[in-house]
């Protein structure tokens, strides 16, 4: 039977650091958000960020950004925790990001994407996440080193965006500390 669920925040950075301290060394990682039009999205990735350990969020072309008041709704403060920059263009943000030395992947579904659980994701990863509905915008996917896809096993043909970022970000975050985690879920 479980026990009750911690709530003190004490507690909960106890368990984090501790997690951190046998996990090791991870990945760093980004996320771009290209053309989103629902600042609630935007919020929910902002949580997403802080929960996974994300360095930032670049937010592209007409994202919206904060002091945005439907992103704090969503993000329950975390859009002040994480940090974020804007870029009109995407190209701007890749370049910036490719100086930077990070990897460009994309989250989509097209004919070479690998299973978000079988890709090797390098040691400094920018998920690319495209609009709500249109998705990636081809110059964009063209522009990735490569593309993950999560494979849909109901009828919908895709994920909320935000959702998605979450599914590919945490399996990025968590590969290679299955020993911290079965250490954590011990006792």
């Amino acid at each position: 039977m479980p026990r009750p669920a911690i709530r003190k925040k004490t507690e909960l950075r106890k368990q984090r650091k501790a997690f951190i301290e046998k996990a090791g060394p991870r990945r760093e990682l980004v996320f771009l958000c290209q053309d989103w039009s629902d600042a609630y999205n935007v919020g929910g990735l902002f949580r997403v960020a802080a929960a996974c350990g994300a360095k930032e969020l670049i937010l592209v072309g007409r994202t919206p950004a904060p002091p945005d008041p439907m992103i704090s709704v969503t993000s329950l403060g975390m859009h002040r925790s994480v940090p974020f920059r804007s870029f009109k263009k995407w190209d701007e943000a890749v370049s910036v990001l490719r100086d930077e030395g990070y990897a460009i992947v994309g989250v989509e579904i097209t004919p070479d994407a690998v299973h978000y659980r079988a890709f090797e994701y390098p040691a400094k990863t920018c998920l690319v996440l495209g609009n709500e509905g249109a998705g990636i915008t081809p110059g964009l996917l063209r522009a990735c080193d490569s593309a993950v896809m999560i494979p849909m096993y109901g009828k919908g043909r895709s994920l909320n965006v935000h959702v998605a970022g979450a599914i590919v970000a945490f399996e990025a975050m968590l590969r290679g500390t299955e020993d911290a985690l079965s250490e954590s879920t011990e006792g």
